[in-house]
């Protein structure tokens, strides 16, 4: 075998990642670049509360929809040609959504933002596993990757509420244009092109049946965390999961499949997948949460809600960047099971939260969990890349990126739904007599109504009232984050045994009884 330091990295591959990370940052930054932006274009353009959550959802929906076609797509036709021609359309539709006139065009333009999104996101961790071969720069390259894409998620709202200060609402989309100009220069230059030559044909019907069974999925997740239960958007999961099933089984019988899923033989990849998957989800779904507690519970504005989270964002980062150091010399499987266990103890912390006088003991607790997430965050992409043979990169980041996308909106369905009734069950009997009916009846579907109720009640009334709803809320937090530090305890344990196998010595096999692609490539996994 090929010795590390005999695959090492130059400074134009340095040079390429840091083209890379410019995007990588730009693209997660657009999930939430727009909640503060919102008021006031929905003021300017006249969208109607139906149009403002299209206007706020259909980017991620149309991400992750396209995610898996597009990564397949760049295996075929070349991962940097894809990455181009999205950053080519990125720019475009940056451009008309900035100057968009009415809230149709800004929808379909934030549609089109999400397409050449998808050309992007893929491509730009693809393209990593091609410039750095030597399995110790791949881990601190994914790192910095990972870095950008949480880091862009956390800022956004911050970003978004600098702009606005000096801005009208459309600067917000502009970011994006000199980035993309950028990398339109740059990429040629400092970006290797890599394609699988025996990768077919691409599968209109699957790339079809890939999207109709992943925007159902999403779309009714995030229904439910926002309405409660509701037949509609459960059916909309229902249908997306037959039709997944549908996705898989014709996957099965091609020669040349959208997705591998002999992928999922390997039992790194799978291992380190479903990893993701849950602890995305819980991440996902608690982010919400301490998001509206710190506005409506605390009582801050946005833009100081997020600029409070930014040392906690900071510390994360820090622990995605330490976790391929430290898995040189221990396991990853013991890195990431650590990391698992600090995360459990930040949301047991924060299960000691007061409405109250209770930001101090939050912010400390969430800043914990962030920094144990750190640490299997960018192993598992590490993991599930370097798990895949090279020419399967394209699928393999495709992969991860969804089951973020997935995980989060899993999260966000399922722990809010558990907040939303925790809430509901406590304001259902706590709320005071003198209350009118019209302001209790609001206060007990959500602590947002409530905040707006109380605001509307005179004297002691409306005070009490919000005072009911914070201490709801606060419990349906607590609630979640129990139940989060609990799960953080059995993941640990999971991470422990399922990824044991996985060696830190980058030259040692990291499977010997379970690799299952054949003649397509080794395993590169491990991490030294």
């Amino acid at each position: 075998m090929v010795a590390d330091d005999a695959l090492r990295a130059g400074r134009r591959e340095w040079l390429g990642l840091a083209v890379l990370a410019l995007p990588t940052l730009l693209l997660s930054l657009d999930f939430s670049v727009l909640y503060l932006a919102l008021p006031s274009l929905t003021a300017d353009l006249g969208a109607s509360s139906t149009q403002q959550l299209w206007i706020m959802d259909i980017y991620g929906f149309v991400v992750a929809g396209f995610l898996v076609t597009m990564g397949s797509l760049g295996d075929r036709i070349g991962r940097r040609r894809l990455m181009l021609i999205g950053a080519g359309a990125f720019g475009v539709a940056s451009l008309l959504a900035a100057f968009s006139t009415s809230p149709e065009m800004l929808i379909v333009t934030r549609a089109l933002m999400g397409v050449a999104g998808a050309c992007l996101m893929p491509s730009t961790l693809s393209l990593i596993s091609t410039m750095f071969p030597s399995p110790r720069q791949m881990g601190v390259a994914i790192a910095v990757w990972m870095s950008c894409f949480m880091g862009g998620l956390a800022i956004g709202p911050v970003v978004g509420g600098i702009m606005l200060e000096f801005f009208w609402w459309g600067s917000v989309f502009l970011l994006g244009v000199p980035v993309m100009v950028l990398l339109l220069i740059t990429g040629p230059l400092l970006l290797p092109e890599y394609r699988d030559a025996e990768g077919g044909r691409l599968d209109m019907v699957s790339a079809a049946l890939s999207l109709a069974a992943l925007l159902p999925v999403i779309y009714g997740l995030k229904e439910l965390a926002k309405d409660g239960w509701a037949v509609l958007p459960a059916c909309s999961v229902v249908l997306g999961l037959l039709i997944g099933a549908v996705f898989v089984l014709r996957q099965r019988r091609l020669t040349s499949p959208l997705l591998d899923m002999r992928l999922f033989g390997n039992r790194t990849f799978s291992a380190a997948l479903v990893l993701w998957l849950l602890s995305g989800a819980v991440q996902g779904g608690t982010s919400f949460l301490v998001a509206i507690q710190l506005q409506s519970v605390a009582g801050l504005s946005p833009l100081h809600a997020g600029l409070w989270l930014v040392p906690s964002t900071v510390l994360m980062i820090f622990s995605i960047m330490m976790a391929p150091i430290l898995a040189r010399r221990f396991r990853p499987a013991s890195v990431m099971a650590t990391g698992m266990v600090l995360a459990g103890l930040g949301y047991l912390l924060i299960t000691q939260v007061e409405s109250a006088d209770g930001l101090t003991v939050l912010l400390i607790g969430w800043a914990l969990a962030l920094s144990g997430l750190g640490l299997p965050s960018g192993l598992s992409t590490a993991l599930i890349l370097g798990s895949a043979p090279p020419e399967k990169a394209g699928s393999a980041s495709a992969m991860s990126e969804t089951t973020s996308e997935f995980g989060i909106a899993l999260g966000v369905a399922a722990l809010g739904s558990l907040s939303t009734a925790v809430y509901r069950w406590q304001t259902a009997t706590t709320i005071p007599d003198d209350v009118p009916p019209e302001a209790a009846e609001a206060a007990r579907d959500s602590i947002t109504a409530a905040v707006f109720s109380a605001e509307q009640v005179p004297g002691a009334a409306g005070e009490e009232l919000l005072h009911v709803a914070r201490e709801a809320f606060t419990t349906g937090l607590t609630t979640v984050a129990g139940i989060a530090a609990a799960l953080f305890i059995v993941l640990a344990a999971i991470a422990a045994t399922a990824l044991r196998h996985v060696n830190t010595n980058a030259e040692a096999p990291v499977e010997q009884d379970d690799r299952r692609q054949g003649d397509q490539g080794s395993t590169t996994a491990s991490l030294r």
